[in-house]
């Protein structure tokens, strides 16, 4: 098992969220790919979003993988100027590369938000440290895991 997917783990535990990890034959890096190998709609895919934020930290914004990031809606609700995050930052903040980036486990803290239309399932499926690991959890366990404040950002 992966630095990586073990970070994830520990934090599900940690927080109380029951996952199985599960590791695909192939790709997830995209919301299409992922809903393919999970069996789910793309609605059902959490895309972990990470955005740099004018004040020098990373937000990261759990996104159905259907929609797309609205940055100026993103931008107001979190009161700093938003641009894409470079990826050795996101890979040293969160422990992740981009494409598999977690919306637990990372290893510095990283605020968050979550989009109230992921709410609208029974079940979502995440990221789990790699392009090629998920999970899967009920959308109030996952929002409650990551510390995610609900908040429309997305069209």
């Amino acid at each position: 098992m992966s630095k990586s997917v073990a970070r994830v783990r520990a934090a599900a535990t940690a927080a109380g969220l029951p996952v199985e990890i599960i590791e695909m034959p192939g790709s997830t890096r995209t919301a299409e790919d992922a809903a393919a190998a999970c069996g789910c709609t793309v609605a059902q895919i959490v895309k972990s979003m990470i955005f740099a934020a004018s004040d020098g930290t990373l937000r990261l914004l759990l996104t159905p993988g259907d929609r797309q990031v609205d940055p100026a809606l993103a931008e107001s609700g979190f009161g700093v100027s938003l641009s894409r995050a470079d990826p050795d930052q996101v890979r040293t903040v969160t422990g992740f590369a981009i494409g598999g980036v977690s919306p637990i486990g990372h290893l510095t803290p990283v605020i968050c938000a979550m989009d109230p239309e992921l709410m609208a399932h029974a079940q979502v499926w995440a990221a789990a440290g790699t392009p090629r690991h998920v999970f899967s959890a009920v959308p109030e366990d996952l929002r409650r895991a990551s510390a995610a404040t609900l908040m429309p950002f997305t069209r």
